[in-house]
């Protein structure tokens, strides 16, 4: 039998995907997390916000419980973190459309942009490195732009997830759209797991403020 937390988890998002209505916030907070990438393609570098999703997934106890979504056009679990809810979110869209699922999502739940949190790929850190941005522009990143887009806010934290740069400019794109190397492919279980910890240290820190104190601003550095 799955622990009561995620069976609570599990049949709530099945009533609010049924019927259409959501309950009130339970106690706590509730956030949207979402994994950007592109669906079917989840060994490129690109999507590794969704490879971290699915290892945020597993840790919470909810790998199996991911739920289509058409409304938004997504994969949704949701998972118990205390008293606060999260909102798994894979988009079924492309990366450069990745944010009209988001914006849909976080219309449904009933959430603002500054509690989205974006987990997506970037070129100027390299393989290894983390950081985790509180809003800001996109970095001339396209699902990012297309999040920013659809929600009408660049308020959203981002966890950053470093894929390296090549040295030839002409290369970024298939570098981008690439599978990791096989030694690459060594470093990221550590690496899913260190990002995994970044967002539920920040995602429970945050639940514990008060309304007031949920404002973001600066950064913490990789």
């Amino acid at each position: 039998m799955p622990p009561p937390g995620r069976l609570r988890a599990t049949l709530w998002l099945s009533r609010a995907m049924s019927l259409g209505v959501l309950e009130p916030r339970p106690p706590g907070k509730r956030w949207l997390v979402a994994g950007l990438g592109n669906p079917g393609l989840p060994g490129t570098r690109h999507s590794v916000g969704l490879a971290v999703l699915g290892q945020l997934a597993q840790r919470l106890g909810v790998a199996d419980g991911w739920a289509r979504d058409r409304r938004c056009a997504a994969d949704l679990a949701l998972a118990a973190l205390g008293d606060a809810q999260l909102v798994l979110l894979r988009p079924r869209r492309l990366m450069n459309a990745n944010g009209r699922s988001v914006a849909r999502a976080a219309e449904l739940f009933g959430l603002t942009a500054e509690e989205v949190y974006l987990v997506h790929d970037e070129l100027d850190k390299p393989l290894g490195k983390l950081a985790l941005k509180l809003g800001g522009s996109s970095r001339g990143h396209n699902g990012v732009r297309s999040c920013i887009t659809c929600l009408n806010s660049n308020a959203m934290p981002r966890l950053r997830v470093g894929i390296g740069r090549p040295t030839h400019p002409d290369t970024v794109q298939a570098h981008v759209l690439g599978c990791f190397s096989a030694a690459e492919q060594e470093l990221l279980p550590p690496l899913l797991q260190r990002a995994t910890d970044l967002l539920l240290d920040h995602i429970r820190e945050r639940s514990q403020r008060p309304p007031s104190g949920l404002a973001i601003s600066g950064h913490v550095p990789a």
